[in-house]
């Protein structure tokens, strides 16, 4: 459960935010996307948080080579350590299917680990292409884009949710905007117009 009221460093902008903060980086740069989202967990490691990479596009493990070739130090390659980079389809969808709940347990124990674990904050970051591969559920994304702004409340895993504009249609673009408070533009932190509550959002869903 949630501790403190504390604020972190995203190590791509020079504000603090508070621990929790739900955004989306909306992207068809991939040059940008990399430098944006290796200074955020950057900012999460050398702040002595917990780190967790869920990668779509490439095999977990060249995540660590393309973060040292963006100068980013690097804990030892631990599978219980401060930084993990997983599977994005076998982190959202680990039997095949896309299950929101289950998914949100998932933040749920990340961040009661880190807290069990002595880490003064936690962070995530996913590539959300596996929506686009049909598996069973992925039409749920959404509902549980809105439902992780519940979750972050009680349990502060601050997040960030890449989305690539040349892939993802402009109609999927538009409600990621509305299920997100904030969003990345141009490598800093802004308040998104578009973003509706949950109990907005299902309200009309």
């Amino acid at each position: 459960m949630k501790t403190d009221d504390s604020k972190i460093c995203l190590g791509f902008d020079n504000k603090a935010y508070p621990a929790g903060t739900h955004m989306c980086l909306i992207y068809n740069d991939e040059a940008e996307r990399r430098k944006i989202i290796s200074k955020f967990l950057e900012g999460g490691l050398k702040t002595g948080g917990r780190v967790a990479y869920f990668v779509d596009e490439i095999p977990p493990m060249d995540v660590y080579a393309w973060l040292e070739k963006m100068d980013v130090i690097l804990p030892e390659k631990e599978i219980n350590g401060a930084f993990t980079a997983a599977d994005a389809h076998k982190t959202y969808c680990p039997d095949g299917t896309f299950v929101p709940d289950r998914m949100l347990a998932t933040l749920r124990d990340f961040y009661d680990q880190s807290v069990d674990q002595g880490y003064p904050h936690c962070r995530v970051s996913g590539e959300m292409g596996w929506a686009l591969k049909h598996m069973p559920g992925s039409d749920r994304l959404m509902e549980y884009e809105s439902l992780v702004n519940q979750v972050v409340i009680t349990h502060p895993v601050t997040a960030v949710c890449q989305y690539d504009a040349n892939r993802f249609d402009g109609a999927t673009i538009l409600k990621c905007l509305e299920v997100h408070p904030y969003m990345i533009v141009h490598g800093q932190v802004v308040h998104n117009p578009y973003y509706i509550t949950p109990e907005e959002y299902f309200g009309s869903v």
